[in-house]
């Protein structure tokens, strides 16, 4: 579980982003860490390739029915639990987020329920990875009249999306922003979402880039697209907003 302690090499791979802004390290809400132990080796192994900053964003969805009042005590409890560590191998634990399924279950109503969205009114949003039918292009427009801007969470692993799709030109026309997952890139997901993501982002579509971290088995993942070479020529060439969050 813990390789990344064993490696000698340190690498500063994603120090030009600084920022994570998608990970699923607050223990035990969803499918990410499931201790502070763990969150903890995750984050010091984040810090290793150069992330200086992580949000947090544990899902908002109907399998995962989280509480934004409950999620921000749970954060609370964890960045206080750090601090009294008081490790400088840590990044800074900046803030609480939260990504939100936007499908038929989707439970908030924009302007009426609350939610937890990232510095400057930014929501991470995601769609469902199987059901390809529903395109919330209301709940889009209605968080954009609101002032928010809306985030589109790992467009390149939804399987129905193609790059020159409808839809993607629909999202684009609106101006939703997309984030690409770094694992993607190096083939965690299978070679169609290391593809699409790379094609995303030669077109001039991406404007950040997330971890999408769990646990120590995507860490390690990291660990590995630190060191891919092809992943460190489009670092050298693009350039994100990670750093502006």
């Amino acid at each position: 579980m813990f390789e990344f302690l064993k490696r000698k090499k340190k690498t500063d791979a994603f120090a030009v982003l600084s920022t994570d802004m998608h990970c699923h390290l607050l223990p035990g809400v969803d499918d990410g860490s499931s201790n502070f132990n763990e969150t903890v080796s995750c984050l010091k192994a984040m810090a290793s390739v150069g992330y200086k900053k992580i949000y947090f964003t544990p899902h908002f969805q109907a399998h995962y029915p989280n509480v934004e009042d409950d999620i921000q005590r749970r954060f609370a409890e964890l960045k206080r639990m750090i601090d009294k560590l008081g490790d400088p191998s840590l990044p800074e634990v900046a803030g609480i987020s939260g990504e939100y399924r936007f499908d038929p279950q989707f439970a908030r109503q924009p302007g009426k329920d609350k939610v937890l969205p990232l510095p400057g009114k930014r929501l991470l949003c995601e769609f469902s990875l199987h059901f390809s039918n529903y395109m919330p292009i209301e709940t889009f427009a209605e968080y954009i009249r609101l002032g928010y801007t809306l985030i589109l969470a790992h467009p390149e692993r939804y399987p129905y999306l193609g790059i020159h799709s409808k839809e993607i030109e629909t999202m684009k026309s609106m101006g939703i922003l997309f984030q690409i997952n770094v694992l993607s890139l190096n083939g965690f997901y299978g070679e169609a979402a290391r593809k699409k993501g790379f094609d995303y982002i030669d077109h001039g579509m991406v404007e950040y880039l997330g971890t999408d971290t769990h646990n120590m088995r995507y860490i390690n993942a990291l660990l590995e697209t630190a060191e891919n070479k092809e992943v460190l020529k489009m670092l050298d060439k693009h350039t994100f907003l990670n750093s502006q969050l």
